[in-house]
């Protein structure tokens, strides 16, 4: 029996319609809401008092990230509704950041230039975004936080809605992550009221469908698979003879003690990483071909270790921010890019081959993806977390 379409119908199927259409796209890409969450972890990691002067730093620094100079107006400052504007612009002060008093006294439609010591050194680089990739991270900054369910909360839950928007899935997910201030955490329940969240627990949210489009941890789109998917050819075909097979790469991961397949699962499956099962399969399934380097790498590696005197320790913290958010290692390219390392292919790998032996980093064997501190960073605190207990039973497998 056919059911008329009635008046009433068509208005509701029309109306649904028009909710899609509005529904606004996605603000950024996956490589984007990876550089929002370095930008947060970034800001987490500086010495300030509370959440007013994370919340300047977080709008200042991604607009230096290129060059180290970011401009900010009183207008802009106003708008962050600041309990204590002045002593946010102070604090950041006392970590060196260079802020012309004009920023009070002038003009507040004036841009009042920001110079921020950390983002203008080459090496080291803490936020080491392209343009495009800065300008799209500050305005899905500029959008979260003027979106309508936390644009009047205190500083402190819209800054804690940037972190879980950053750290949530297109599936509405989220993870609260580690480096959350305390002061944002405290301010979670106003989220769940204002119904930026649907969902609270201790460790997971989820995000309002209203606020779904701010979301930073999402699947690649077609273009950024097409992008991959040249780069998965150039990666098939540096290895000759290799082919992907569905059920041979079934059959592998069976044959497997559970703790390796737990962590092979938890490369494939990573929604950060998303990449593609046979660039998962290539990486585990052929051996690993013994690496020469040449005189002139060494060579590099030489001048380049001067000007990276902590890159011991910074490695060794960044396996284990990394794993928090992945729930796997760094590989050797992951690791190189996280940490702003612009060199070549050969001195990268050269330089992480230098942290094993130095013990700042230790990996299982040949098994990719495994990176964590090491003997002296572990002497140093940088240990991981003992829950990750999954990780220590694939080690005494070997």
């Amino acid at each position: 029996m056919t059911v008329p379409k009635t008046a009433s119908s068509s208005s509701h199927a029309s109306a649904a319609s028009a909710r899609k259409e509005q529904q606004p796209g996605f603000l950024l890409t996956s490589p984007q809401g990876e550089a929002a969450r370095t930008l947060l972890g970034y800001v987490a990691s500086l010495a300030l008092p509370d959440a007013d002067a994370q919340l300047v730093a977080v709008v200042v620094a991604i607009r230096a990230a290129r060059g180290g100079v970011g401009n900010i107006t009183g207008v802009d400052l106003s708008a962050l509704r600041l309990a204590d504007a002045s002593g946010a612009v102070d604090a950041l002060r006392g970590l060196g950041w260079q802020v012309d008093d004009a920023l009070f006294g002038g003009d507040p439609a004036v841009p009042v230039p920001v110079t921020v010591p950390d983002l203008a050194r080459e090496a080291g680089h803490p936020l080491p975004f392209g343009k495009n990739t800065r300008s799209r991270v500050s305005g899905w900054t500029t959008r979260t936080l003027s979106a309508k369910p936390v644009k009047k909360l205190p500083p402190a839950g819209r800054l804690a809605g940037l972190f879980l928007a950053a750290h949530s899935t297109s599936k509405l997910l989220g993870l609260i992550p580690p480096d959350l201030p305390d002061a944002c955490r405290a301010a979670l329940p106003d989220l769940l009221r204002k119904g930026f969240l649907t969902e609270l627990s201790e460790d997971r949210c989820r995000l309002d469908p209203a606020v779904r489009h701010l979301s930073g941890m999402r699947q690649p789109s077609e273009e950024e698979r097409a992008q991959s998917a040249k780069g998965r050819a150039v990666a098939l075909a540096s290895t000759p003879g290799f082919q992907f097979d569905a059920a041979a790469w079934a059959g592998w991961k069976s044959a497997v003690t559970p703790a390796l397949r737990r962590h092979v699962e938890s490369v494939e499956y990573c929604t950060v990483c998303a990449r593609p099962p046979e660039r998962v399969a290539q990486a585990f399934m052929v051996p690993g071909r013994p690496q020469f380097f040449s005189r002139h790498t060494a060579v590099a590696y030489g001048a380049w270790k001067d000007t990276h005197p902590d890159r011991g320790q910074l490695a060794a913290k960044f396996t284990v921010a990394f794993r928090s958010e992945h729930g796997h290692g760094p590989s050797y390219a992951q690791l190189g890019s996280g940490l702003g390392w612009q060199v070549d292919h050969a001195l990268r790998n050269f330089a992480v081959r230098r942290l094993l032996v130095n013990e700042w980093l230790t990996e299982t064997g040949t098994v990719p993806w495994t990176l964590r501190p090491g003997q002296v960073a572990q002497g140093e605190g940088i240990t991981l977390p003992k829950a990750r207990n999954p990780e220590a039973a694939l080690q005494a497998r070997t």
